[in-house]
């Protein structure tokens, strides 16, 4: 029961022990003032007082550092509960990835088969409708394998397959799949030469084409029609940093930091468009987070700047995405495979015959 009392007393805020003791010397001043003399009073409370006054302190310090750890106690479940609520949401994520790929491959199936079987009888409307139910399966495949990737980045098993490349080149090949959209939009999308993107550098070719793709995307999504996308980047020691601009509505300072988090939505969901580059398109939440799951899985940093949320006068915002130039031979094997694209990377003229690498799936 005290002990229960005890931590009744800190959740409530209360010192019992410290306040009875500051009323103890209290009524014990007004005694001796009230019935002794001057002289024996002042005798009694100069005796008295340093004893109340350092078990006072002791209790203090002692009150102190059983609310300290109560407070630490209190932290320490909260914070396992987090972690608990996560781990339970991150296996939600993995369970459903995998448990939803069968059906949806049974159904990828039979589409197929009767793709066929209306293009050997030529009925143009079948056709139409499954071309239809092929975007949504198509979708559907991109949101499994996103859930699949958060689910690896949660559990750092994200592995990355390393290999040379030029952040410029990449930046190339995702313009000109981005193209259709950008056109689709009436957007601007330009990539300038900046120092550091044609450093060769050890990297994940696919994993940072999903990681920019899913930024650009995201500048897409949120920057109005006829808007402006800028790539641009600079060379630091160490790093590579590259920034990605928009003419966008922008993101409070107090959101910057959602946006990364797992199924972050910001606004009502209910008003946000259905396509996946409409203007404030919705989603599920997953594609910044994965970014950053790749981008700090390469030793790198994301990170966003925005002066505030107005779709009126569109501040825009601006990503910055920094990566280690990491120019060792990672492994061995792919050291040797691409040894002689090294050689040649060294010569004079590779700016102007680059090699070329097939852009990631």
């Amino acid at each position: 029961m005290d002990r229960l009392a005890h931590l009744s007393d800190l959740q409530q805020n209360q010192q019992n022990v410290s306040q009875m003791l500051n009323s103890i010397i209290t009524i014990t001043n007004d005694i001796a003032i009230e019935n002794l003399s001057e002289q024996d009073a002042l005798d009694l409370l100069s005796t008295i007082t340093p004893i109340y006054t350092y078990g006072l302190e002791k209790i203090a310090r002692l009150e102190m550092e059983a609310r300290v750890a109560y407070i630490t106690k209190e932290l320490v479940e909260v914070r396992q509960t987090l972690e608990k609520l996560d781990r339970s949401k991150s296996n939600f994520i993995s369970v459903a990835a995998h448990e939803l790929k069968t059906p949806l491959t049974l159904i990828e199936g039979y589409a197929a088969m009767m793709r066929d079987l209306v293009a050997q009888n030529g009925n143009k409307q079948i056709d139409t409708l499954l071309s239809g139910v092929n975007i949504g399966i198509s979708r559907l495949h991109e949101i499994i394998n996103d859930m699949l990737d958060v689910s690896l980045i949660d559990n750092d098993l994200l592995s990355l397959n390393l290999q040379p490349l030029w952040i410029n080149q990449l930046l190339n090949l995702l313009k000109r799949e981005m193209e259709p959209v950008i056109e689709e939009r009436r957007q601007t999308l330009e990539i300038r030469d900046f120092p550091g993107g044609e450093t060769w550098i050890y990297a994940d070719p696919e994993r940072l084409y999903q990681a920019f793709k899913n930024v650009i995307s995201n500048a897409v999504k949120f920057t109005p029609d006829k808007g402006q996308i800028t790539i641009d980047g600079r060379s630091l020691p160490g790093f590579i940093e590259i920034t990605i601009t928009d003419t966008g509505i922008g993101i409070s300072p107090e959101n910057q930091s959602e946006i990364f988090e797992k199924f972050g939505q910001l606004g009502r969901i209910n008003l946000h468009s259905s396509g996946k580059t409409k203007f404030k398109g919705g989603g599920p939440g997953l594609g910044l987070p994965i970014t950053r799951g790749i981008i700090e899985a390469h030793g790198g940093t994301i990170w966003i700047e925005s002066t505030g949320f107005d779709e009126e006068k569109c501040p825009g915002s601006t990503f910055h995405i920094l990566l280690p130039i990491r120019t060792e031979r990672i492994d061995p094997k792919i050291a040797k495979l691409f040894s002689k694209l090294e050689k040649q990377a060294s010569e004079p003229d590779v700016k102007e015959n680059p090699p070329t690498h097939t852009p990631p799936a």
